[in-house]
């Protein structure tokens, strides 16, 4: 068994969602939100790379030496798998282990608004999940695909970097690509994938203009696709596609995206009022037709407007979602004012929270 193996293993029974090995450092774990230093002696850097290079087979030590990088997926039998990040640095080499449920979780138990299962039944369009790293983007994405899996007889492709759940077979059929292992890039898998009769791609993340443009295509041609941006609200995910493309062809795309963007869910985990875990708050934007016209009119300001008068679609901001876990006891109002686009909403309440 690996070093290394144990202290993952000690991560689960800790709840944590992280583990990071730094050399000068304890092991580390992340745990609601927060970094947690083990009683550890700090590891050396020859140390902290041997145990980093255990897990590794002779190819992926062979990339990490040529490139000072990589991405790759680790499993411990019957308890977890961790999608690992290796870097090089000037102190030496580190690593980073997200924990992976073996299990993929059910959609309606990630605390997302009910209009989110809805908008799955689809049946080409595209749809985005966004939000900053470590916001359970990659959870979300798992749990819709594992819906329409379970909902529809269709083939879902996925190309992941690195795959991180598993998806079992059930009504539909499941081929997931890893990048390195199954395919070159996601340009590369995306190009091939059209030919492979698929009824729902997910991408795992939509990170440069061909990878957007792609997708973008599929899903005008008849695809659901479905993918992950970096972005911290709707609006401004709307605005990062399109200025991707160069200035002569953002007319172009905004008609396109218009036309096949079926929603886009914002997340962001904010620490529980019980200190046992983190709350989910999302931004929901819903493509209705008054939605499809805002942005093929290049009136991407609007939408934050938009969504404040069109509920009744489904649609929320990330402050009317940040109330509602308030409102629900399931956050504290001091968290609510942090973790809020417009902090002055929950100044009121934090205060008097404060005063007891």
């Amino acid at each position: 068994m690996a070093v290394l193996d144990k202290v993952l293993k000690a991560a689960l029974d800790h709840g944590a969602s992280d583990v990071h090995i730094v050399p000068g450092e304890p092991f580390t774990l992340r745990r609601l939100g927060k970094l947690v230093k083990l009683k550890s002696a700090p590891l050396t850097a020859e140390k902290g790379r041997q145990l980093i290079f255990e897990l590794l087979s002779p190819e992926q030590r062979k990339v990490v030496k040529q490139t000072h990088q990589l991405d790759f997926a680790y499993a411990l039998d019957g308890l977890a798998r961790f999608r690992g990040s290796i870097m090089d640095h000037n102190n030496g080499l580190s690593a980073v282990f997200r924990i992976v449920p073996l299990k993929v979780p059910q959609l309606d138990r990630l605390g997302l608004p009910e209009v989110v299962a809805g908008v799955l039944d689809n049946h080409q369009g595209l749809i985005l999940v966004t939000g900053a790293t470590g916001q359970g983007k990659s959870t979300t994405l798992a749990a819709m695909v594992d819906t329409i899996n379970s909902r529809r007889a269709h083939h879902i492709l996925t190309v992941e970097d690195p795959i991180e759940f598993i998806h079992p077979v059930k009504r539909g059929v499941v081929n997931q690509r890893q990048l390195g292992a199954n395919t070159r890039s996601y340009g590369n898998a995306l190009r091939s994938a059209l030919r492979e009769d698929p009824d729902v791609i997910m991408i795992g993340e939509l990170r440069d203009l061909e990878t957007i443009s792609l997708a973008i295509s599929a899903a005008e041609t008849g695809h659901l696709v479905i993918g992950t941006l970096a972005t911290s609200g709707a609006a401004k995910t709307v605005d990062r596609i399109i200025d991707a493309y160069p200035a002569d062809e953002q007319n172009q795309i905004r008609a396109m995206l218009s036309e096949t963007l079926r929603a886009v869910i914002t997340q962001r985990l904010l620490p529980g009022r019980e200190n046992g875990g983190m709350e989910l708050a999302a931004e929901v934007l819903i493509g209705t037709l008054p939605m499809t016209n805002l942005i093929k009119d290049g009136k991407t300001f609007q939408i934050p407007s938009m969504m404040q008068t069109a509920r009744a679609a489904g649609m929320q901001s990330m402050d009317d979602a940040v109330q509602g876990l308030l409102r629900e006891q399931r956050i504290t109002a001091r968290t609510a004012h942090d973790y809020a686009n417009d902090p002055k909403k929950f100044k009121t309440q934090m205060e008097k929270e404060a005063r007891g």
